[in-house]
């Protein structure tokens, strides 16, 4: 029998060290060192591996994606899952992520594929009362309860399923290594093992994945990097919308975004964000902007609000929700310096409504008009938008993708907009008020204090 060692073992590139240190050696991160138990492998010796060969006698295959049957899942994956590919899943607890992959696996069963469920986290029967309630109890999904690395290999192997899920990879284990499951050995090794099975067998494997408090992937880095595609599945609990996207993707782009609502029957793909978030505005309220976001290709209109108030404290408040808490305090900063108005010594609220984060530069000036209108009490007209970047001096960049924001509001019925003054002509129904600087657009729109 091998015999056990303790090592430390880092979180972050898996690197192994002889005693705990505060900072890994190999990649510099700190508090990464794990305690294991660790032991050579139990798995028999391989055989050799085949000769190398020309690269003209390898069969080229079409590697073309096979839609899942989610209009979403599709949008962010450029078509579909690509057969053979290794996908990671991951996302917040009870943000809806076994729910996301049963419903890919019943609608892939409803097109005529076998696919297999591997859940390592709940009973057969917990899935099955789930299944029962998304409405995807169909034949063409098999079951099994599972963590044991081997019994799962066999099933693939075995039932040659198209599609196959593990939820999640952090609960397998390989009986050749004694460490726990969800240790970095664990979870890297059985990992690689089911890529390779993927790749010989041509199955699509997805594999659900925990995250830490700090929202990045638990294991090892090495474990976003084997795998072919890394989604990120987002969303606050406090609100239906749920954002799934594409941080890596090596058959396509990693610039789509999907869009679901979350309700008691499963997850709903959403046709019209912009009408979703605009959907209970109020017009007439100082402090509300509508900019035209945009997410990759998709524009969005959202709305953001803003309150400010006086403080009583040396350091007044600055509370940001949906918008980078360091770009706002930037932004009050442009706002007190270049365009006169006096926030400094206010408590300031700023945030996105609907549950959406919007963390792109062409939401500054929106950001800024919502505070300038706050603190004077004046609203804007309700149809108006505004966007644009905010620089340290004051003026005012031209975003990309002008003539697609624009579009997207001028559907929805917004007449006017106030934009940086390079701004080039679109071709919308919507009346363009350019600006140089943010005192000068402030100006437009009637908000400069007195």
């Amino acid at each position: 029998m091998p015999r056990s060692r303790t090592v430390f073992r880092c979180m972050s590139c898996g690197a192994d060290a002889p005693k705990w240190s505060g900072q890994c050696g190999t990649c510099s991160e700190w508090n990464t060192l794990a305690e294991e138990l660790d032991a050579p492998s139990l798995a028999e010796t391989h055989a050799p591996p085949p000769p190398p060969v020309p690269i003209t006698a390898v069969r080229a295959s079409d590697g073309r994606p096979v839609p899942t049957g989610l209009s979403e899942v599709d949008r962010v994956l450029g078509g579909g899952l690509v057969p053979g590919s290794v996908s990671l899943l991951g996302g917040e607890p009870g943000v809806g992520k076994s729910t996301l992959v049963l419903q890919l696996l019943g609608a892939r069963a409803r097109a005529g594929a076998t696919t297999l469920y591997v859940t390592g986290e709940e009973s057969t029967d917990q899935v099955r009362l789930r299944a029962d309630r998304l409405g995807v109890l169909h034949d063409g999904v098999l079951l099994s309860a599972a963590t044991s690395l081997p019994d799962v290999l066999h099933h693939i192997t075995s039932v040659r399923p198209e599609l196959c899920v593990v939820d999640s990879v952090q609960t397998l284990h390989d009986p050749g290594y004694t460490s726990a499951p969800g240790s970095v050995t664990q979870v890297r090794e059985c990992a690689h093992q089911l890529v390779q099975t993927a790749k010989s067998t041509g199955t699509t494997v997805v594999l659900v994945g925990h995250v830490t408090k700090e929202g990045h992937l638990a294991g090892p880095r090495v474990l976003e990097h084997v795998v072919d595609t890394v989604l990120a599945f987002e969303g606050d609990r406090h609100h239906a919308l749920r954002l799934l996207r594409a941080n890596k993707h090596r058959f396509g782009g990693t610039d789509e975004l999907g869009l679901f609502s979350m309700d008691p029957t499963g997850l709903h793909a959403v046709p019209d964000p912009s009408d979703m978030f605009l959907g209970d505005r109020r017009p007439g309220v100082a402090g509300s902007v509508v900019v035209p976001a945009l997410e990759g290709h998709r524009p969005l209109l959202v709305e953001v609000q803003s309150l400010v108030a006086s403080s009583a404290l040396a350091n007044p408040r600055r509370s940001a929700q949906g918008i980078d808490s360091g770009r706002l305090s930037l932004l009050l900063a442009v706002l007190d310096r270049r365009a006169e108005v006096p926030v400094g010594a206010l408590d300031v609220y700023a945030m996105t409504v609907g549950g959406v984060k919007v963390i792109e530069p062409g939401a500054d000036l929106a950001i800024c008009i919502a505070l300038a209108s706050a603190f004077v009490g004046r609203p804007l007209p309700p149809t108006m938008v505004a966007c644009g970047e905010v620089g340290l001096g004051g003026e005012l960049r031209r975003v990309s993708r002008i003539d697609h924001r624009l579009s997207e509001a001028a559907r929805l019925g917004f007449t006017s907009a106030v934009v940086p003054a390079s701004t080039h002509a679109v071709d919308a129904p919507i009346t363009l008020l350019r600006a140089e600087t943010l005192f000068d657009a402030l100006g437009l729109v009637g908000l400069r204090v007195q």
